[in-house]
């Protein structure tokens, strides 16, 4: 397997995100999403707050986590492509990807991983959310199925992964992976 640095795969993974986000219109933020309990509202703050948040975390610097961040307000979704262009930049880092990230307790490889995963699965939410189409960047995917792998059970118990859901019998590789965190690969907004 290749393996790719963190910061040229949430680039890859920006590039396909940001067309999606740009394309959620304010009538949508009140929308239902895949992931239960969000609107489409909850889940781009949720995102911002990933992506901001990683930045810090490429750095081992600690992080907050403040509930219901509104970061909707100005061009959010211009400024969520900045965002994003500082999350490579910081994991593109000399030694970002080095050692264990202090106060996650895990291998910094794998909370770039985690960044990469909320910035790809998320931009399926939302594209489903709001009726777009949304093919992630293949060379992310091997990274996202270790990670979930990895984090699946711990991901779970947390909360932060459903249980896993039965793919289709044609399911092809990303499919498999949103079933893996408990999503319904077949899941559409509600008319």
């Amino acid at each position: 397997m290749t393996t790719y640095p963190i910061s040229d795969l949430l680039d890859a993974a920006a590039r396909r995100a940001l067309p999606v986000v740009r394309g959620v219109s304010d009538d949508r933020l009140g929308d239902p999403t895949p992931c239960r309990d969000y609107t489409v509202a909850d889940l781009t703050n949720h995102l911002f707050q990933v992506v901001v948040n990683f930045q810090a975390l490429a750095a081992k610097e600690a992080v907050t986590w403040p509930e219901a961040p509104d970061h909707l307000h100005g061009d959010w979704r211009a400024g969520l492509g900045t965002e994003t262009e500082r999350l490579s930049k910081a994991w593109a880092a000399p030694g970002s990807e080095e050692g264990v990230s202090p106060g996650m307790g895990l291998p910094s490889r794998a909370v770039g991983q985690m960044a990469l995963l909320d910035l790809t699965v998320h931009a399926w939410d939302l594209a489903r959310a709001t009726g777009q189409d949304f093919d992630p960047a293949p060379e992310v995917l091997p990274d996202l199925e270790e990670l979930v792998a990895m984090m699946g059970p711990t991901g779970r118990g947390m909360g932060v992964f459903g249980e896993p859901v039965d793919p289709a019998p044609d399911a092809g590789r990303f499919e498999r992976l949103l079933a893996s965190t408990g999503r319904d690969p077949g899941w559409t907004r509600p008319v």
